[in-house]
């Protein structure tokens, strides 16, 4: 193989503009599956990646599903005395609102001192194209790459991936490889290269509760009728202690203590300064008895993400609202088992509402946690790239988000699965102004490049 790093600098050198443009119109398209209306848009991004896979030397194809399709691309002309490959990443984004905090157009890239501004710059479409960009380099420069290479883009990360899970039972065959790579993870600070050895679980809940048939005037209801948003805002305040420890019962009866020797080889540190001026923090909340770079990582969370009733316009409406709504999202670890948390959380908030008001918990999605081995080949290829493109000691860290799919996708694999990427917390890429350092883009581009070359190299 011809890749070395020298020559892949060259060669982005080289290619730096068609492929800012390419990924500047992979960012155009509005892939916000989770609402129905973008449903078309999902698929036209959908069919351009192929068309883009097919057109850089892939084999590549749709695998419909019951909600946003999967894109399959292969290289399989080592044969099967070779290792497999297979890289996972996503299309689909996040919603954009509030619109007017953009200061740009979030479908319309656009360069802001080295940085790119639109909605997926980061997670995961630039991610994503730094990879692509990579298989794009390795088969126009390389004779024979010399392993079997899979990507994997499905389109429902940001909703839980129910659809993409249908593929799994029909086509194992075709999923089935060595290591699974998950470009879609960070480092823990801009030039500190690092592997993330596992993610945090997810399940999502929306509470809902109905007072009355219609909203109440204040005055007149007032004192007399039990407000469902003071009922909700009852109940979610019970969810921590005053110590901020969380009160569902059998929370944490699945949460594993990490010993010291383990801890050892996670970094869990976490700049405290760093991180409240970079996101403007007023206040943290740790867990009791663990650092701030720990509960964001290792240990597990109840968070509230939306909560609505009444009136919240300009000026003001004195009502008691008939509905109030909430929408809450707990991160898991260790062996917590997602369908068992949510009954246990579904069971404690219909606990805490007066009798009488109506009420609904109503489960969306779940996921496992992951855990990768640090001695696995794909984890010690994957920190000797990162070394040798950062020139610095590759950490490991524990993600704190989570990547829904990953866990059923490494035994849908059968593959030894490692998380690897360059996203940083000030990213902002839930939120409105999400950005990606060009010159992360191409930091990326390099290491990908590298782990190909290795891979290759460690296996011949």
């Amino acid at each position: 193989m011809n890749l070395d790093l020298a020559a892949s600098k060259k060669w982005f050198a080289e290619n730096r503009e068609p492929i800012l443009s390419d990924y500047f119109d992979f960012l155009r398209f509005k892939t916000i599956a989770t609402d129905p209306a973008y449903h078309d848009e999902c698929q036209k991004c959908a069919e351009w990646l192929v068309s883009y896979l097919q057109g850089i030397g892939l084999e590549a194809t749709l695998w419909e599903t019951s909600g946003q399709p999967v894109v399959f691309a292969s290289h399989l002309e080592a044969g099967e005395a070779r290792p497999t490959l297979l890289v996972y990443h996503h299309y689909d984004v996040q919603p954009i609102d509030p619109l007017e905090l953009w200061k740009s157009d979030p479908f319309e890239p656009t360069i802001r001192d080295n940085k790119v501004y639109a909605r997926g710059a980061q997670d995961n479409k630039g991610q994503c194209f730094y990879s692509i960009a990579a298989i794009k380099a390795l088969l126009q420069s390389a004779k024979e790459i010399g392993f079997n290479l899979k990507v994997f883009i499905e389109g429902e990360e940001e909703s839980g991936s129910s659809g993409t899970k249908d593929v799994f039972a029909s086509r194992q065959q075709e999923l089935k490889s060595d290591y699974l790579l998950v470009v879609d993870s960070g480092i823990p600070a801009k030039g500190v290269p690092a592997i993330t050895l596992g993610m945090r679980g997810i399940i999502t809940a929306e509470v809902k509760a109905r007072g009355s048939n219609e909203d109440l005037h204040s005055g007149t209801f007032g004192g007399i009728v039990y407000s469902p948003l003071r009922a909700l805002t009852e109940a979610l305040s019970s969810l921590w202690d005053p110590s901020g420890k969380i009160t569902i019962p059998g929370f944490y009866d699945d949460v594993k203590d990490y010993s010291k020797e383990e801890l050892e080889l996670i970094d869990t540190e976490v700049d405290q300064n760093r991180l409240q001026k970079e996101a403007g923090l007023r206040a943290f909340a740790p867990e009791p008895g663990y650092t701030i770079g720990q509960s964001g990582s290792i240990r597990p969370t109840v968070e509230i993400n939306g909560l609505s009733g009444g009136y919240t316009g300009e000026g003001f409406k004195t009502v008691i609202p008939a509905v109030a709504s909430a929408k809450i999202s707990c991160r898991l670890v260790s062996e917590q088992n997602p369908e068992k948390v949510a009954a246990s959380l579904k069971e404690y908030l219909l606990g805490k509402f007066p009798k009488g008001m109506e009420v609904e918990v109503e489960i969306d999605q779940g996921a496992a946690p992951f855990r990768c081995n640090q001695n696995s080949p794909i984890a010690k290829v994957a920190a000797t790239a990162y070394e040798e493109v950062m020139g610095k000691p590759c950490k490991s860290i524990m993600g704190g988000g989570s990547v829904p799919i990953v866990s059923e996708l490494a035994k849908a694999t059968g593959a030894e699965s490692l998380a690897i990427g360059y996203g940083l917390d000030s990213d902002l890429i839930h939120a409105p102004n999400e950005h990606f350092g060009l010159d992360r883009f191409e930091l990326g581009f390099l290491t990908m490049g590298r782990i190909f070359s290795r891979l290759y190299e460690e296996r011949k």
